[in-house]
């Protein structure tokens, strides 16, 4: 098994924890490997395209039609009217 020593700890992060440890019912060692071992399997995950991040971002914000696709499209810069 692998140790670490975190050095330079902030004391409000190190409280954090051990009340976050006490919620779960775990001591501040477990829960920070638990923490650990979430991170890590996050890792592995892969991640959505970024069409679908940003409709997840915005899906409650009232938009009731669906955006038109642009694909293949040139771009053309935005039109400020004076």
């Amino acid at each position: 098994m692998a140790q670490f020593i975190v050095r330079d700890l902030e004391d409000d992060v190190k409280a954090r924890l051990k009340r976050r440890a006490k919620r779960h019912g775990h001591s501040m060692e477990e829960e920070i490997r638990d923490i650990l071992r979430n991170a890590a399997k996050e890792e592995n995950r892969p991640l959505p395209s970024l069409g679908s991040r940003i409709a997840a971002r915005f899906a409650n914000t009232g938009l009731i039609e669906d955006l038109p696709e642009l694909h293949g499209q040139a771009p053309s810069p935005a039109k400020f009217g004076k």
